[in-house]
């Protein structure tokens, strides 16, 4: 397979989670694929990075004591195929990233936004798991249940670099609902804007709720159509394409601020 599409894999479940075991299966089919994966799980860490971490060889390729963002610096630049990539695959996570706040704090993201600042695409794929009025790590989940996720990104794969995805986005945001019968469509999204975090004291502690999933609800969903959240829980695959990194916009009343500093700052310093 000396001239398939060479893939750096990895996730922020751990490398013994099923999703990345379904995605291996499936892409190594159609590439190359090397496998730097966390050791444990480092879901929600964000782009954090460490300066060391220990690697041991695993049945699937790469453990890496640290973050997903450490197994990308790692599969890009030491561990995985040379020169670089050709693409960076993160995932499967258990549990859907939706929106555009997980930019910042899903570690399935944010390994595929590490892997678009070394100028390799990326894709990052998620399962949405219904949970009603529980929580999603309640709901028992098979390597079999990844299969329309799993799908999706090996299409996306095969077909995305050569179509010119990629001259247009650093990053695909593929969530995907559980089997169901037929294939799901696809969908091409936007991230939704909702927001809904809140904080209460509770004694000595501050408890952070994430109130997002609360209303996930097909009959009531807030979000509007086109976005990525009503696709999956329609029952479509959302993929998103992302912009990385996000540009800042001439701002003229920052500018003209910038131009009054110096006659603002008090002696003795002027």
């Amino acid at each position: 397979m000396s001239d398939s599409l060479e893939i750096v894999l990895t996730n922020d479940d751990g490398i013994d989670s099923p999703g990345i075991h379904a995605l291996y299966d499936a892409l190594t089919e159609v590439a190359d694929v090397t496998v730097v994966a966390p050791a444990d799980d480092q879901s929600a860490v964000g782009r954090s990075i460490s300066s060391e971490v220990d690697v041991f060889e695993h049945d699937l390729g790469y453990a890496l004591e640290g973050t997903p963002a450490d197994c990308v610096v790692a599969g890009v630049g030491e561990l995985g195929p040379n020169p670089s990539p050709d693409l960076v695959v993160s995932g499967c996570n258990r549990g859907a990233n939706l929106g555009e706040y997980v930019i910042g704090r899903s570690g399935t993201v944010s390994a595929a936004v590490e892997a678009a600042f070394f100028d390799v695409p990326a894709i990052a794929a998620s399962l949405y798991v219904p949970a009603g009025d529980g929580s999603y790590r309640d709901v028992e989940i098979t390597r079999e249940d990844f299969a329309e996720a799993a799908r999706a990104t090996r299409y996306l794969v095969e077909r995305a670099p050569d179509a010119g995805v990629f001259e247009r986005a650093s990053v695909l945001n593929v969530n995907a609902p559980l089997p169901d019968g037929e294939p799901a469509p696809l969908e091409v999204t936007r991230p939704s804007t909702r927001y809904e975090m809140d904080a209460s004291l509770d004694g000595d502690s501050v408890v952070l709720q994430d109130r997002i999933w609360e209303r996930m609800d097909v009959e009531s969903l807030p979000d509007p159509d086109g976005t990525d959240r009503r696709a999956v829980v329609e029952g479509r695959i959302s993929v998103s394409p992302l912009g990385v990194p996000q540009a800042s916009a001439h701002h003229d009343e920052l500018a003209t601020l910038a131009d009054s500093y110096a006659d603002a700052v008090p002696e003795p310093w002027r």
